[in-house]
């Protein structure tokens, strides 16, 4: 889930790895003669106590408490979703504090923070239909698709982004079209009497619709935002962010492939390749703002949250899905530049001595650090990756953003790490960090992410419910709140946390294999997207040395470890330090 707004990051220069260190120095070489016989302690030996309140606390998850935490998820997304239906449905959210429904700005259509997402389409019904099959509700999910097949037009004169468009509607669309017709896949057989295929011919008229974005552009890569009626508008910018531009080819390239029609996945990569060639050579880095027209780049901060996210997060996904070679080649090389220029602190996330790791937005050419704030989009990353193989990494960052929640009870949308505070504090119901603790709780089994998911469950119902749904939070202090339930609550947020507590879920069970789109909806693994004649006929293939057979190190965390903390107690209380804690 990317916003594309406000980028532009404050150039300000804070190396504190290197001040901390030549502190040190100083006062080594200023007291050498004093300390000759007085041992030396560690670092983090300031962080080290004989208390042991993390591993009481976390150790354990009784499974009756699991029950009741997935019953309140599930309690959680009625709450929002029957509102919805009751109060704003066809519209496209729902004001859930003065319980109406909400469509696009008509009166102000510069207002892109509403109109680059809600095209009048009946979104949060769209963008919640496979959740009602997680949750098992299979008679609400056939009456949720027999609306949309006969209420949901895209003949609508609104002016969309295209990314928030592909994500929402097109990924959910494809995705709830072939969990009704294939029931090898993780639910069984849902199949709806009379269905025919007319959700994958809504997802190819809006496809339709999206192309001319991809049009007159001399990059390749595509205009932001298309009127539904009448193509790219005549006001139109030729700037777009990264994440924007580069995050299509999983829904087009999924949609290509069921239709037979190679255009969208050719559109969608034609893009991405010209994303890639406008690297960095000196750090092999992209910016997040991007000329359409010039290929040269308006912003020039690399980082992995707004703006850039989900490109990297589709370039693994897209090998996954479709084991194109390039994909993998190119995922690889950008995890390479993030570690070697993104990433700060210590070596290894649970040995050593340092700073917690942490991941900064730097400039792209130099690798300097551009701003000292990060943001919740950013909180994605640990999910990404655990799909990868860097479980350790992704255990240390992970760990950075829960004590973010623990201190706030909420992801302000901005957090500087210099300052200890909220740069932009509202938090609009967001999911990436309920989906990392979600994938790593898959991948180590252990009791500490039930409890960080119990942790954020208890907080959002704590903080943001209201009359008839949940609230944005307009600032994660005063908890003061904003009339906006995004759809992204219940396809994601809601998803995440009821799969989290849900061991017997079909999804855990059914021996598929699937993975989740950047807007949460599930796409099985499948070899229809391997074919390959396919492959063969495919126009972008080129002659490609193969990837390892095995494309990561994975290896689930070891036995003796399942039950202890993910983090040792001392990296843990170093952490909260530096959120301000303690």
């Amino acid at each position: 889930q990317t916003t594309c707004g406000f980028l532009i990051g404050l150039k300000i220069k804070f190396r504190f790895i290197e001040q901390l260190a030549t502190t040190s120095r100083l006062m080594e070489k200023t007291c050498s003669k004093i300390s000759e016989n007085i041992p030396k302690k560690s670092y983090l030996s300031f962080f080290k106590t004989s208390r042991d309140e993390y591993d009481r606390k976390y150790s354990s998850f009784s499974d009756a408490l699991k029950i009741k935490m997935r019953g309140m998820a599930k309690d959680m997304f009625y709450f929002g979703y029957d509102n919805y239906m009751k109060y704003a449905f066809p519209e496209d959210e729902l004001n859930p504090i003065d319980c109406e429904g909400r469509g696009p700005d008509v009166l102000n259509p510069s207002n892109i923070n509403i109109n680059d997402v809600l095209g009048n389409y009946s979104l949060t019904l769209i963008d919640t239909l496979d959740t009602l099959l997680v949750l098992g509700n299979v008679s609400e999910f056939h009456r949720a698709v027999r609306l949309v097949i006969d209420t949901v037009s895209f003949d609508k004169d609104s002016t969309v982004q295209v990314f928030e468009a592909n994500i929402r509607i097109l990924g959910s669309l494809i995705s709830a079209h072939i969990l009704l017709t294939d029931p090898r896949h993780p639910f069984g057989d849902v199949g709806l009497e009379g269905y025919d295929d007319e959700l994958l011919r809504l997802a190819h008229d809006l496809a339709v619709r999206l192309l001319p974005a991809f049009e007159n552009t001399s990059t390749g890569i595509p205009y932001p935002r298309v009127n539904l009626k009448s193509g790219v508008p005549p006001d139109s910018i030729n700037e777009t962010c990264t994440a924007g531009a580069g995050s299509l080819l999983v829904e087009f390239g999924i949609l290509s492939r069921l239709i037979g029609d190679s255009t969208f996945e050719w559109v969608a990569r034609r893009a991405v390749r010209a994303l890639w060639s406008l690297r960095s050579n000196e750090t092999g880095l992209l910016g997040n703002v991007v000329n359409i027209q010039t290929g040269q780049w308006v912003g020039k901060q690399s980082g992995l949250g707004a703006g850039m996210d989900s490109f990297y997060e589709y370039l693994l996904k897209s090998y996954i899905l479709f084991g194109e070679k390039e994909d993998y080649r190119m995922f690889i090389a950008a995890y390479k530049s993030i570690q070697s220029h993104l990433r700060r602190g210590r070596e290894a996330c649970n040995e050593g001595e340092g700073d917690p790791p942490l991941y900064v937005n730097v400039n792209m050419f130099n690798g300097q650090i551009m701003n000292t704030w990060i943001d919740s989009l950013q909180a994605f990353f640990p999910g990404l990756q655990v799909l990868i193989g860097d479980v350790e990494n992704a255990i240390c960052l992970h760990a950075f953003y829960y004590a973010i929640w623990r201190r706030f009870g909420a992801l302000p949308e901005r957090y500087n790490w210099q300052l200890q505070a909220p740069d932009v504090h509202f938090y609009p119901l967001r999911p990436e960090l309920v989906e990392s603790t979600y994938l790593l709780y898959q991948a180590t089994k252990n009791p500490f992410y039930l409890h960080v998911g119990m942790h954020i469950l208890q907080s959002i119902e704590k903080d943001t419910k209201v009359k008839c749904g949940y609230a944005t939070l307009h600032h994660v202090v005063d908890k003061s709140k904003e009339d906006r339930m995004e759809s992204f609550f219940l396809s994601e947020t809601c998803k995440y946390l009821y799969l989290l507590f849900d061991e017997d879920n079909p999804l855990h069970k059914s021996g598929s294999r699937y993975i989740f789109t950047t807007e949460g909806h599930i796409v099985p693994i499948d070899l229809r997207f391997r074919e390959k004649t396919w492959e063969e006929q495919a126009p972008w293939k080129e002659a490609s040395k193969d990837p390892p057979a095995n494309i990561s190190n994975c290896e689930r965390i070891p036995e003796e470890r399942r039950f202890a903390l993910p983090l040792k107690s001392a990296y843990m209380r170093q952490i909260d330090h530096m959120v301000g804690l303690s």
